[in-house]
């Protein structure tokens, strides 16, 4: 046989072992990429609820303003602490058929609650 004869299909074979690899790797990226914007909004969300709670908002109006920033399937847990008030966001990362995974993203910020008049 001519090394050309045992040379064929070697494309084919590298092809199939490296094929998969590049997939793998792009699920991971993608998947690294939902995360880190997924808890970027959650955190963006806790932001707006800590100040929403800061300046004596009602309980539903800090509801909304998180659900509006972190978008549907949120959580939002509220703990007061004297002075001062944490808003914790939890959110599913990414969307369409990742939105149920086990993946959470989450965000948690403290504000100093204003004086009311």
């Amino acid at each position: 046989m001519t090394t050309s004869q045992w040379e064929r299909g070697s494309v084919t074979a590298e092809m199939a072992v490296g094929l998969p690899v590049i997939v793998i790797m792009l699920v991971a990226m993608l998947t690294l990429a939902a995360a880190s914007s997924s808890q970027m909004c959650a955190l963006d969300a806790a932001r707006a609820g800590a100040r929403q709670v800061a300046i004596g908002a009602d309980d539903s109006v800090v509801h909304q303003t998180v659900s509006q920033v972190a978008g549907d399937g949120a959580s939002i847990e509220i703990v007061h602490g004297g002075d001062w008030v944490t808003v914790t966001v939890r959110r599913p990362v990414g969307a369409g058929f990742l939105g149920g995974g086990p993946l959470k993203a989450s965000g948690q910020a403290t504000a100093w609650l204003e004086p009311q008049p």
